[in-house]
């Protein structure tokens, strides 16, 4: 048996792992190719079929790419210390401008610089969230601390404890009635 293996196969130099016959470095299976993921040795699939489809449940990015964004979710939760409500009320049509013309120091953590950038323009907290690919509480907490350190201006919106009147009710009424 060459390589003392019932295969003829040769191990790696460690002695651990499946036999690679005649791979040189790290190898992988017979048959060469690579995973989605850039593993060497497999095929289109790391399920066996050579249709390339994708993994029932699976996220269709690869592996490194939904790596980087679960991260980056947990990165933002971690950010913001956990939290989700932020210290002061902020609805999410409510409006933020950037409180300084200049661009915040690298002491700032990039969420605060992107945020700062962005309401160089007034935006809504809404639109903060969506343009950044940030959760809306973790936009909402991180605004609502960059408020209270005087770094963002939010401009909330005029809201009636009350409700609209009944004279605007009776208003909508009508103009509905005439459609």
């Amino acid at each position: 048996m060459p390589g003392g293996y019932r295969d003829g196969g040769q191990r790696p130099e460690d002695g651990y792992g499946p036999p690679w016959n005649g791979h040189s470095g790290y190898g992988g299976p017979p048959g060469g190719g690579t995973s989605p993921g850039g593993y060497p040795g497999y095929g289109g699939s790391p399920y066996g079929d050579s249709s390339g489809g994708e993994h029932p449940g699976s996220s269709g990015l690869p592996y490194g790419e939904q790596h980087e964004e679960e991260s980056s979710l947990v990165r933002m939760y971690a950010v913001t210390g956990g939290r989700t409500t932020p210290r002061t009320q902020l609805a999410m049509e409510a409006l933020v401008s950037s409180a300084t013309s200049e661009q915040l120091g690298l002491s700032y953590i990039r969420e605060y610089r992107a945020i700062s950038e962005l309401c160089r323009q007034i935006r809504s907290v809404a639109e903060i969230s969506a343009l950044l690919h940030i959760p809306l509480g973790v936009a909402r907490v991180l605004i609502s601390d960059m408020e209270s350190e005087g770094l963002v201006r939010v401009h909330h919106p005029q809201i009636d404890q009350d409700g609209p009147g009944p004279q605007l009710l009776e208003r909508v009424l009508s103009g509905l009635h005439r459609l």
